[in-house]
């Protein structure tokens, strides 16, 4: 089965990448001094701070494995400033909510980065597949849980 590509922007990748560094060369020295200390306590098999440990462990070492694969896959999307013709991961873009005429602008990120709370949508949700590929005017039809919405593009900003 084929890997699928994982959209980032450069700062995006740079944060994973900062975070893996960060679980390899720190936490991981910590964990292993902590399962040292927690084993000069005696017996393993009624030692609290040593299955405490055994399990952070194994949750940051699972973590570093989702970090390294989602950095395999990465697909850089670029920064260049300036207008785009269709909207594509990386672009921010600005639409009009038809029926209420509400004005938002979105920028369309990969789903690593999502954050809607800050109008970085992901190019897997309703909206984000919704906007890709298409044009400035455009208008779009998006059905999400909360019910069917139709915006039109007013502007793609790369």
């Amino acid at each position: 089965m084929a890997e699928r590509e994982v959209f980032l922007s450069p700062e995006g990748k740079e944060k994973l990448e900062e975070e893996l560094n960060r679980l390899r060369l720190v936490r991981r020295k910590e964990i292993a001094e902590r399962i040292k200390t927690a084993r000069e306590f005696g017996d393993l098999a009624e030692n609290a701070e040593y299955e405490d440990a055994k399990n952070e462990q194994a949750f940051v070492e699972g973590r570093i494995m989702t970090l390294e694969n989602i950095l395999r896959r990465a697909v850089i999307t670029s920064n260049n400033d300036g207008k785009s013709d269709v909207v594509r991961v990386g672009s921010t873009i600005t639409v009009k909510e038809l029926e209420s005429g509400k004005i938002h602008k979105y920028t369309i990120v990969g789903s690593q980065e999502a954050d809607p709370g800050n109008q970085r949508i992901s190019n897997e949700s309703p909206v984000g597949k919704a906007l890709l590929g298409q044009k400035d005017g455009s208008i779009v039809t998006v059905t999400v849980p909360a019910g069917t919405f139709r915006y039109e593009i007013l502007s793609i900003d790369k």
